[in-house]
């Protein structure tokens, strides 16, 4: 088994289908938000669990990734098209259809990121706030 944080070939990640990359970015995503908010904010879990909700959201990914947009590559776009493009297995229950391809959109690229060791870039891009 590879080590859980080595960074895997570019090429690799670029054949996986988007929805696996969405599946892992959602999980990168997550992590991102909860170490921010525990780091950040003196509150009980209830509390910081509904603040994480509230970004990790389709709605709250779609805002975010408003602001970074302008700030992606050519190849961090082609990412990120492939992932709202990609037909996806469920459907959203509380955001619009847009909202739900741009989040997934979003999740792809950081997966994408992340498997390829870009964690830097994952900073950069997602909390420069």
């Amino acid at each position: 088994m590879d080590e859980f944080t080595a960074p895997v070939p570019v090429e690799r990640v670029k054949q996986m289908d988007p929805v696996v990359l969405a599946f892992v970015g959602d999980a990168v995503y997550t992590l991102y938000v909860r170490r921010a908010l525990a780091l950040s904010h003196r509150l009980h879990t209830g509390e910081l669990n509904k603040l994480a909700s509230e970004k990790v959201s389709a709605h709250g990914q779609s805002a975010a990734l408003a602001k970074i947009l302008p700030l992606m590559t050519e190849e961090e776009e082609e990412i990120f098209r492939r992932g709202r493009n990609a037909k996806k297995p469920t459907k959203s229950k509380n955001a619009s259809v847009g909202e739900y391809v741009r989040s997934t959109g979003f999740e792809a690229l950081l997966g994408y990121l992340y498997l390829t060791g870009q964690t830097s870039r994952i900073e950069e891009l997602f909390f420069s706030e």
